[in-house]
């Protein structure tokens, strides 16, 4: 029999993605197997042996993001979709979001504090100088978040009470694009895995923990707002076109603001999510991939793409 083969790309990641190779070999589907990706040479426009690959490397490796798009234009199924991973950002995030009725906090991008390499000056004539940073603050308001416009992790995020403040930390930030972002006091905070734009977990969490204690929280949300999350968390990853990802949702005055959906690699490790999420994250992706697998059509194009370059394309109404 012709084996379809699942592939699972990491790094230093061990605990899900083995336990999720594992759960698709316990499964027995006929046809499908589940294996390390193994990657010894990469020819254009030649094929895989993959007829799926979950990515949860490639935001770090550009060489794997370059593989990975030379396998889809052979046919594999890479979840997540690598030309839109490389495309998106969190403030277009949040712009798309304002369009599709998905409540976020005020944000601005800003522009580098250092200047890129191999730009001068008069690489920047249209941009105004200075910026109009009263208008900025007043629209944003402190205290506020300011933090990159790609990447994740918790990294280089600065909680600003003030203007001097803002100036002296934006003066760090070297050659980072940021975000200039609304604080939102929240009563709860959830953090959601969504999985083939249609199976969701909402989980309690816990940003102001340390990051082994983010997901012991005790949030109770009602049937009623378990289903308001669920439906935002389903429009953004139709959208955005996101196979696997999370959406952080942080509840003011009972309204549920996205406050960070663009983590295409989620953090799935069981150390830090605990035991009940592991199982779930673990299961719900294994069964997409060999989802994926079976409908998986040899030297097609196999990629998913979201509700907002599907319309684009097509030409019809953005939203």
């Amino acid at each position: 029999m012709f084996m379809k083969k699942i592939g699972l790309l990491f790094g230093k990641e061990r605990s899900f993605p083995l336990a999720c190779i594992d759960r698709i070999n316990s499964k027995q589907v006929p046809g499908i197997v589940a294996e390390p990706v193994h990657i010894d040479k990469v020819i254009q426009g030649e094929g895989g042996e993959y007829a799926v690959i979950i990515d949860r490397i490639s935001q770090d490796v550009p060489f794997y993001r370059a593989f990975l798009k030379n396998a889809a234009l052979t046919g594999t199924a890479v979840i997540n979709n690598p030309f839109w991973w490389s495309a998106d950002e969190k403030f277009f995030n949040n712009a798309l979001a304002t369009k599709i009725n998905v409540p976020v906090p005020k944000t601005v991008i800003l522009p580098s504090k250092e200047r890129p390499d191999d730009t001068s000056d008069d690489s920047f004539s249209n941009l105004a100088y200075p910026l109009d940073w009263e208008g900025m603050f007043r629209y944003i308001g402190f205290p506020a978040y300011m933090k990159p416009f790609a990447g994740g992790g918790w990294k280089n995020v600065y909680k600003l009470r003030d203007a001097d403040e803002f100036f002296e930390k934006h003066a760090e930030t070297g050659q980072l694009v940021m975000l200039l972002q609304e604080e939102i006091i929240f009563e709860e905070y959830y953090r959601c895995y969504c999985i083939g734009r249609k199976h969701v977990r909402i989980m309690s969490y816990e940003p102001r923990n340390p990051h082994h204690l983010r997901y012991v929280a005790d949030f109770s949300p009602s049937r009623e707002k378990l289903a308001m999350m669920t439906e935002i968390v389903l429009r953004i990853n139709n959208y955005l076109g996101y196979d696997f990802n999370t959406v952080e949702l942080a509840l003011r005055d009972g309204v549920p603001y996205a406050i960070d959906f663009c983590n295409p690699a989620p953090d799935a490790d069981i150390a830090s999510v605990g035991q009940e999420n592991f199982d779930w994250v673990v299961e719900a992706a294994a069964s997409y991939a060999i989802e994926r697998a079976l409908e998986h059509k040899e030297g097609m194009d196999n990629l998913t793409w979201g509700e907002y370059i599907s319309r684009s394309a097509n030409k019809t109404t953005l939203f």
